[in-house]
């Protein structure tokens, strides 16, 4: 490896990405013993991606067209996102094409198809399946490889570009048509396809385009894993004459920067043993790498980032007389009422992700003890600890729910903002730190529409700078449309003079839609939004996690029509 001079060298760049929250799965197809529908050449190959919805088949997206080629190893990738929970039916369909893109009409342009769900997939991570025609026959011994492999959020993905310069000419009244691809060397020693570039006509000092790629497809994320890279000369009927060859790694290209370049001799084997003097068939040169960081939940989470818990509960007099029966706060021995519902349901979920197991938790709305008659608290402790208001796990802040019921005198406003402001000070202050090592979440727990809502909104803002995600659950049966203002779900939530929240932290949902379903159903619900909520927040401060924490049937070339 040596340094270029050419071309133009801007030096490696480094963002910070959030990652989505559900997992994604990248899906790389290649066949084996296609049928051949061509009379005079190979069949020209592409297939199609189809998924089930409602038992109808779509097409999600199809691969590139690779001209004359009955074992076609496709460089398109599908991404998809994966779910657990469901069952997600897939349906690949492979095709001889005839000049334009378009699928024919005729039952000889079909080369068979195969039907898997993503599970079994994931699950075989490598899967062969044979390729079937209509009725249930087989399409010969063809057959169809799917490999998947989980996009690591901890490692995100890399731009980069490349140019090559003197290539050797393969064409005899015309220049070599170069096209470039980049193969993954497994543990197995087989070889993954990552990339294919695009067809340069014409063109011995080619520059390619740019391109994506995540740094698990491109090297598993082990830096110094072997990458062997190709150069083509493209030939319209298929058979692509060999230019050279070189290996390199994902460590080798980070030395790009400081305005130098990195490069490769692109050598052919073959010459070189039979030529004394040979060098090379050319150079390729990186010129450009953008490294994305892309960090996901997970990631803060497994570096040492602390969930602090925080329920707030809303002790007005529009709940009732908790003597009564009747009322929201009634505690019924034989089954728990709304709040201690949602308390536990939400509660037992984040304590999982707070490593003392103590929270926060606090009142509003009522006069409290020792000065009745005094005004009422809009932020008090339910253990009445002035110097600590945390209580020992879930159950320490049921227990203290209950033991304050009788000691306090229901009333009202239903004011937040002080509460909302208090955790986000609370928030702001962790934020001194500037690592990722802990991040709240306020549970408001309320019977109806907060009475200071020009103020929460103000409180809402400030708090969406803050590592801080606000849920908020109303009990009983009040109608609560004014609320969904506060979710901004519909749109950005802004401050009474209209400067708006720097990030969607509030989740709003009523109980009673949840009434019928498993506690797991509303905690799924109000949660759902919170990993996302907290890459985004440590995304934004470009702060990183404290602690972040296949192959292929072969490497024939083939390239895009």
């Amino acid at each position: 490896m040596n340094d270029a001079q050419d071309p133009s060298s801007p030096g490696a760049a480094l963002s910070a990405v959030p990652a989505a929250c559900v997992s994604k799965v990248e899906l790389r197809i290649s066949c084996k013993a296609l049928l051949d529908r061509d009379t005079l050449n190979k069949s020209d190959p592409c297939a199609i991606l189809m998924v089930q919805a409602q038992g109808q088949w779509t097409e999600l997206d199809r691969t590139e067209v690779i001209k004359s080629n009955l074992h076609p190893v496709f460089g398109k990738v599908f991404t998809m996102d994966y779910y657990f929970e469901e069952v997600q039916k897939l349906r690949f369909e492979v095709y001889d094409i005839h000049g334009a893109h378009s699928i024919g009409t005729r039952d000889d342009d079909f080369l068979g198809g195969m039907e898997c769900t993503l599970g079994q997939i994931v699950a075989q991570k490598k899967m062969v399946k044979p390729l079937f025609l209509k009725y249930g026959k087989y399409a010969g011994k063809s057959t169809v490889t799917v490999h998947a492999e989980e996009i690591s959020g901890n490692n995100g993905y890399v731009e980069l570009s490349f140019c090559a310069k003197k290539l050797d000419d393969k064409d005899l009244f015309s220049k070599s048509d170069p096209f470039l691809e980049i193969y993954r060397i497994n543990d197995d020693r087989t070889e993954q396809l990552v990339h294919r570039t695009e067809v340069v006509k014409n063109n011995l000092n080619p520059v390619w385009e740019s391109f994506k790629v995540s740094l698990s497809s491109l090297c598993s994320c082990d830096e110094q894993r072997k990458l062997k890279c190709l150069v083509w000369d493209y030939d319209s009927r298929g058979k692509h004459d060999f230019i050279g060859e070189f290996y390199a790694t994902f460590r080798d290209m980070q030395k790009l920067g400081g305005g130098g370049k990195v490069s490769w001799d692109c050598v052919n084997p073959k010459y070189k043993l039979k030529k004394r003097n040979y060098k090379n068939s050319g150079v390729v040169i990186l010129s450009d790498l953008k490294l994305h960081r892309v960090y996901s939940f997970l990631d803060y989470i497994m570096g040492g980032c602390q969930i602090h818990f925080t329920v707030a509960i809303d002790f007005t007099a529009s709940n009732g007389d908790p003597r009564n029966s009747c009322s929201l706060h009634y505690i019924n021995p034989y089954q728990p009422n709304e709040y201690l519902k949602a308390l536990i349901a939400v509660g037992e979920i984040c304590q999982d992700y707070d490593s003392d197991k103590r929270f926060s938790a606090l009142g509003f709305g009522a006069r409290i003890p020792p000065n009745y008659e005094s005004e009422v608290s809009h932020d008090f402790a339910i253990n009445f600890n002035l110097e600590d208001d945390e209580c020992e796990e879930i159950q320490g802040v049921v227990e203290a729910y209950q033991n304050c019921l009788p000691k306090i005198q229901l009333y009202g406003p239903t004011n937040v903002a002080p509460i909302i402001s208090r955790l986000a000070k609370m928030a702001a202050g962790d934020d001194i730190i500037k690592d990722a090592s802990r991040y709240h979440i306020l549970l408001i727990l309320t019977d109806g529409v907060v009475t200071d809502m020009a103020d929460t909104r103000e409180a809402i803002v400030r708090a969406s700078y803050e590592p801080l995600s606000i849920i908020i659950v109303g009990v009983g049966n009040a109608d609560f449309t004014d609320m969904q203002i506060l979710d901004g779900d519909d749109g950005v939530l802004r401050s009474p003079k209209g400067e708006p929240v720097l990030r969607d932290i509030v989740q709003f949902v009523p109980f009673r839609d949840f009434k019928t379903a498993s506690p797991a159903a509303l905690a799924k619900c109000v949660l759902a939004e919170v990993p996302k909520q907290v890459v985004e927040y440590y995304s934004h401060k470009a702060i990183c996690p404290k602690c972040p924490a296949a192959d292929s049937p072969d490497s024939s070339a083939n390239t895009p029509e």
